[in-house]
């Protein structure tokens, strides 16, 4: 089976550097729906068996784009919704970084130790969004294709436990707005990486989508 895991387009939050998480529900900006556009094209020859998003409207915007005049519905699934940032959601960095330095210092130094402030830990993300990526192939076969839709943190966890890696690498490797992630096996427990953050869609081999990590 193929699985193509995709990140939502851009928001303005995005763009401004806010946490964003599960609290507010950001649309996506004029360029965000560009960048969905963009991806849209990308796929237009590709049947997809399934598409699976997150419900939160940044990422259903980007996979109703993507599925254009495709009969397949998109299934909602909440396990995919971006890790939330509790007390930090609607904030920009810099107002986090003045309020509470040391664990968004923590935050990008040792990841995995950390539990946001009413929020979650990459642990807890880790749980839920594997379960959505099990349900979402279940039954599918060898040559049939799945589009996941989801947030930059649930990509980096789920690509962290295909790859083997500890969540302590989860920055290790970028997800730019509408990025794909092209994974291929038999099974959610054997798969392999075949592209990762594959943008070319937005940008040549040697540039780079506009990425804020937070």
């Amino acid at each position: 089976m193929r699985i193509l895991l995709a990140r939502h387009g851009e928001t303005e939050w995005n763009s401004e550097g806010r946490y964003q998480g599960q609290g507010f529900d950001i649309p996506l900006s004029a360029t965000g729906r560009s960048q969905a556009e963009a991806l849209a094209s990308r796929l237009a020859d590709f049947d997809f068996t399934r598409i699976v998003s997150s419900p939160l409207l940044r990422a259903r915007q980007t996979a109703e784009i993507v599925l254009g005049n495709r009969s397949v519905p998109v299934t909602l699934d909440p396990d995919l919704m971006e890790i939330a940032h509790g007390d930090w959601e609607g904030c920009l960095d810099a107002e986090v970084k003045k309020r509470d330095e040391p664990r968004r210092r923590a935050w990008r130094e040792t990841p995995h130790l950390v539990t946001l402030p009413g929020g979650e830990s990459l642990e807890q993300v880790m749980v839920r969004a594997w379960s959505a990526l099990c349900r979402a192939c279940h039954g599918l076969q060898p040559q049939e294709t799945l589009l996941m839709v989801s947030h930059d943190g649930v990509n980096r966890v789920l690509l962290c436990r295909v790859l083997g890696l500890s969540l302590a690498r989860v920055w290790a490797f970028r997800q730019a707005p509408v990025c794909l992630n092209l994974l291929e096996g038999s099974d959610p427990e054997h798969l392999s990486v075949v592209r990762l953050n594959d943008a070319s869609h937005l940008t040549p081999l040697f540039g780079e989508v506009v990425h804020r990590r937070v």
